[in-house]
């Protein structure tokens, strides 16, 4: 019975890393930036490539930095960091070094590759989204 209870508890305490992605579905696009290390090059020129606000803003896009035992939102600054590797290990199956993936609003994978993203590309994937181009076309009304 001890066991019972200590997997029932491991199991709802991995499942909270993935909730909090949950919790952006319908609400935000999020973006994975996923490195073996945390002061990875790579992963300081993802983030100076996509320092733009105003145009995350208006796709509705969030940035999360993963790393093998913690994760956390990202912003141009700084990270809030949470302990856990359930992100970590879902996302990147592979043990890539580095590697992003875009979410989309209904929860599914959009983009995913193990190189450096362009805003350019990026946006343009985003814009080509059916729920994107609603919200464009609603604009220009």
């Amino acid at each position: 019975m001890k066991y019972l209870l200590l997997i029932a508890f491991l199991s709802s305490f991995m499942s909270l890393n993935t909730q909090q992605l949950k919790k952006h579905r319908w609400e935000n696009r999020v973006l994975l930036i996923i490195s073996e290390n945390e002061s990875s090059d790579l992963v300081k020129l993802q983030l100076e490539l996509l320092n733009n606000p105003n145009e995350l803003k208006e796709r509705k896009l969030i940035i999360y930095r993963i790393h093998p035992k913690k994760y956390g939102l990202a912003d141009a600054t700084k990270t809030n960091w949470i302990k856990g590797s359930k992100l970590y290990n879902v996302h990147n199956s592979k043990k890539s070094k580095f590697k992003v993936v875009l979410i989309g609003l209904d929860g599914d994978i959009k983009l995913e590759q193990s190189k450096i993203l362009n805003s350019e590309k990026l946006f343009s994937t985003i814009d080509r989204m059916p729920i994107r181009q609603r919200k464009l076309k609603d604009n220009r009304k």
